[in-house]
């Protein structure tokens, strides 16, 4: 095979991937004016239909210009050699291949970033604002992206750095080495997250005594789930939409509640979503996931090793000089249709994992503040309450509202 066919071989998986995605909105966006079925005709009343309606038409518009400018922007730096460019262009700097790999992303990550900031701040600013979820402020947004390129600098940038001195000094056995330095990254942040990383972006304070706290401790006793840890997140000071999560094992357990959750929902309800997220841990989804996780990256680094020293790679981009970070962007855009099928994989077992954490609030406490509570949230985020099935199989790592309402009440 030549540099040439891979080249072309790279622009057919950009360009199919980009049609299906195209092909999957438009049929879902069909849906989005279709009438709610029985079960969830209570949801919205006839102006909040209409109103969700409008933000699902406006969102699929505005992701079509996004994807679009995204497609033309990749393909051009393709065709006119941009990889080589950057490429040269860190290298001036310095002839260390792990300093020229990281100044490299560097320029890609922030330039792409830069680029795109102007959709992020027309989606956050104009749409959400229009439709009443943004709670941003603009030094928030600016902050926001400020902290995540230093957390990419420091956290990416040094997990890169490491990889690339493991294939420096072991060859193509780097990635033995650079899977248990993934593996133990991925441990360490599941436990630590919330405790590290989240402060740098939101307040957390331990839910107050009273009514709520008393509740989900006396339903936390009743399953023997020794849970000392309830947070709540001030997610409103980006949106009104609400959320709750687990994470963290051990001593480092513990529940997170938006306090927008807490203001939408009633007691009981909130109750029953902690039972939800109770039943994720007690059928052990958290640990097959994280597992999962580190199983499938631990496969995708070895078949970058297979291929990693190959120049051919390096030469598809338009690169003369071969080098590990080339040839990782090159890997990277093959490997997509792989990474789509895994994808596709873990959402089928997601979807699974969601109805049997239901059933388990459900048997372990009640279903019908469960359904309640989903009812609410749909609404309250202007939810597509009828997407097309195919969509659903593609993307959606939960199942439909009116199927876990069906599995709820059986």
């Amino acid at each position: 095979m030549t540099a040439s066919t891979l080249f072309y071989i790279i622009i057919g998986i950009i360009i199919l991937n980009f049609l299906v995605d195209k092909i999957l909105d438009a049929l879902n966006a069909k849906h989005f004016n279709d009438e709610l079925p029985e079960d969830l005709k209570d949801v919205y009343d006839a102006t909040e239909y209409k109103r969700s309606q409008s933000y699902k038409a406006t969102k699929y518009k505005f992701g079509l210009l996004t994807s679009t400018f995204s497609i033309v922007l990749t393909l051009g730096f393709l065709f006119f050699d941009g990889f080589e460019f950057v490429d040269n262009m860190a290298r001036t700097f310095s002839e260390n291949p792990v300093i020229v790999a990281l100044i490299f992303f560097g320029i890609i990550m922030i330039g792409s970033d830069i680029l795109t900031t102007p959709f992020s701040y027309y989606s956050t600013f104009v749409i959400e604002e229009k439709f009443g979820f943004n709670k941003t402020t603009k030094k928030i947004f600016f902050l926001d992206k400020v902290k995540s390129w230093l957390m990419m600098a420091i956290l990416g940038g040094g997990i890169l750095a490491l990889i690339i001195w493991f294939y420096q000094v072991t060859g193509t056995s780097f990635w033995l080495y650079a899977w248990a330095l993934v593996a133990v990254f991925t441990l360490f942040m599941n436990m630590f997250y919330s405790r590290l990383i989240v402060p740098l972006f939101n307040k957390q304070s331990p839910l107050e005594a009273g009514d709520l706290r008393d509740n989900i401790s006396a339903y936390a006793k009743t399953v023997g789930f020794k849970l000392n840890k309830i947070f709540v997140i001030d997610g409103s000071k980006r949106s009104t939409k609400a959320n709750a999560y687990f994470s963290g094992f051990g001593n480092e357990k513990r529940v997170t509640l938006y306090d927008t959750l807490i203001n939408d929902l009633e007691v009981d309800e909130i109750v029953a979503v902690l039972a939800h997220e109770v039943g994720h841990y007690k059928k052990k989804h958290i640990i097959f996931n994280l597992f999962a996780s580190i199983l499938l990256t631990g496969l995708t680094l070895y078949i970058l090793s297979l291929f990693i020293s190959n120049p051919l790679l390096s030469n598809a981009l338009g690169v003369e000089q071969p080098s590990f970070h080339i040839g990782l962007i090159a890997f990277g855009l093959l490997y997509s249709p792989i990474s789509e099928v895994t994808g596709l994989i873990m959402n089928v077992f997601s979807r699974k994992f969601e109805y049997q954490a239901d059933d388990y609030a459900k048997n372990t406490y009640k279903a019908e503040p469960l359904i309640t509570s989903l009812k609410k949230l749909s609404k309250n985020s202007l939810s597509n309450l009828t997407p097309h099935p195919a969509y659903v199989f593609m993307h959606y790592s939960h199942p439909t509202l009116l199927n876990r309402i069906k599995n709820l009440r059986k």
